[in-house]
């Protein structure tokens, strides 16, 4: 006998992520061409029934309102986009989205989605992610969740949530290893040819992506040093002496430029670059932290725990296996 489909449903609303939705769509979609047992049903719905017209300005039909979407769904999943604000404020779209995970198996965000499922209370007491950009002020304007900008995605009891826009590519195919297993994953990756897989814990955002360099010529002179002289001594005592201004001074400005004191900008740096070093290449360890400043291997392993929640080597295990195909 032929096991009933999981239903998923998928809520839009005006100015949603294109990919926010595409992402999560096409990654089921290729795990039903792919045999998926039993297979994803996917509906997007929106409020009213009427089309998504896009952030991008491209429109998607809806397939019904979500006053006719039935309980007892497998995975509801809301989208996020530049009118994510504009939705968390929508009591039909809340009322709805409580009753549906209410009884759904499992609830998701996309983005910025994080913001409407904070709005209904489904993130009170949980921690989560959303896009970097938006953490602080989802932090910021509900108290009640503990907000981490660092993870692709993270699983809190059955609520899931995930960074920016193509982080829900990570997100869907760890759900599809959930469901049928890591077989059916990669090959589900391998069919929309991209990573195989990342995992939740990785950094969203390195310094290879990160914002563009700070505008104040002081920090932005300090911060490319630090790059470049990684094995250097980089206190900042010793940056501020090679910025020619008072160690006090090197505080206040990083404070205000880049949120953050110069050792942890130190340290952040070190672990980006040797994540780069990890999946990159086969250097030992040791001689890895010797590149990148941390003087031994155990050094290198704490800083990479309190950055990425793990290990260097499981780290490594993970990312040089992985390539486009």
């Amino acid at each position: 006998m032929q096991r009933p489909a999981r239903r998923v449903v998928i809520i839009g609303y005006p100015d949603a992520e294109l990919l926010d939705i595409a992402c999560t769509a096409d990654v089921l979609d290729a795990a039903n061409r792919l045999g998926a047992k039993p297979s994803y049903e996917i509906r997007l719905t929106t409020v009213d029934g009427h089309p998504v017209r896009c952030g991008s300005g491209l429109t998607l039909a809806a397939h019904l309102r979500l006053d006719q979407v039935e309980g007892g769904l497998d995975t509801l999943v809301v989208s996020g986009g530049a009118g994510h604000e504009t939705a968390a404020a929508d009591v039909r779209l809340l009322t709805h989205v409580r009753r549906l995970a209410d009884t759904s198996r499992r609830v998701a965000s996309v983005c910025t989605g994080a913001t409407v499922l904070a709005a209904a209370g489904l993130l009170n007491g949980r921690r989560a992610t959303t896009h970097w950009r938006y953490a602080a002020l989802l932090a910021q304007n509900f108290p009640a969740v503990t907000v981490d900008p660092v993870p692709l995605f993270i699983k809190h009891g059955n609520v899931y949530t995930s960074a920016g826009v193509t982080s829900a590519l990570d997100l869907t195919l760890a759900l599809v290893e959930e469901d049928h297993g890591p077989t059916l994953a990669r090959e589900a990756a391998r069919e929309l040819v991209t990573y195989l897989q990342r995992p939740g814990n990785q950094a969203q955002v390195s310094m290879y992506l990160a914002a563009p360099p700070p505008e104040h010529r002081v920090v932005r002179d300090l911060t490319a040093y630090v790059s470049e002289h990684l094995d250097a001594d980089l206190t900042t005592m010793t940056l501020a002496e090679h910025a020619g201004i008072s160690a006090r001074q090197l505080s206040r400005l990083f404070d205000a430029h880049l949120d953050t004191t110069p050792s942890r900008y130190v340290r952040a740096t070190r672990a980006a670059a040797a994540a780069q070093l990890l999946s990159t290449t086969e250097l030992p360890l040791a001689a890895i932290a010797r590149r990148c400043g941390f003087g031994s291997t155990e050094t290198l392993r704490q800083a990479f725990l309190d950055h990425y929640d793990t290990p260097p080597s499981a780290y490594r295990r993970v990312h040089l296996r992985q390539a486009f195909v």
